[in-house]
């Protein structure tokens, strides 16, 4: 696939790569990916995406597969053992975050069904297509991101600020932001 245009975003990298091809911008349904998404987006904040990318198979050990339930229940020392764990990022602020974000998780699935049912009402449950030609138009946040944070931090949410909310929505498919000449792009608004 070396004459595939992508985002230049996604450079070479055989990781990135995939996760561009494979997974970002892709409209996502399953709870556990979304609640993942949601929590390794608060992670990246004050660092790269990539950063984050090639911990997530840590994250996935650290924090149960990202097992809302399990999370929620987790003490001082589960906070402990994940301060100690280099495989993730060491920020206790994060960390009680993601515990929390979990907690928040489960209240949002008794109130609406579970967080597709949630987040897919901020897009009348089709994803936004945009349709950009260069990377510098794609914005960092929108008034619908701004939304999105704002609703999830009355929720008790935290590390949601309107750019990491984008981000998420950029990176669940809640708006397709692939550049109109990317190859994905086509084959999400098709």
């Amino acid at each position: 696939m070396t004459d595939t245009t992508r985002c230049a975003w996604c450079g070479s990298d055989p990781l990135y790569v995939a996760y561009h091809d494979e997974e970002w911008g892709t409209p996502q349904h399953d709870e556990r990916a979304l609640f993942e998404a949601l929590i390794l987006d608060g992670a990246q904040a004050g660092l790269s995406w990539f950063t984050i990318l090639k911990k997530r198979d840590n994250y996935r050990r650290a924090f149960a597969d990202f097992d809302a339930e399990c999370i929620a229940r987790y003490g001082e020392a589960d906070v402990a053992r994940l301060l100690a764990d280099p495989g993730i990022v060491r920020n206790r602020l994060k960390i009680a975050a993601a515990i929390g974000n979990a907690r928040a998780t489960l209240a949002i699935r008794e109130e609406f069904g579970g967080l597709d049912a949630y987040l897919w009402r901020f897009v009348d449950g089709r994803p936004i297509q945009n349709a950009w030609t260069e990377l510098g138009q794609i914005p960092a946040s929108t008034p619908l991101s701004d939304a999105l944070s704002k609703d999830l931090r009355q929720r008790g949410f935290k590390f949601v600020g309107s750019t990491i909310c984008y981000a998420f929505m950029q990176g669940v498919g809640l708006v397709n932001d692939h550049l109109v000449d990317c190859f994905r792009h086509h084959e999400l608004t098709g």
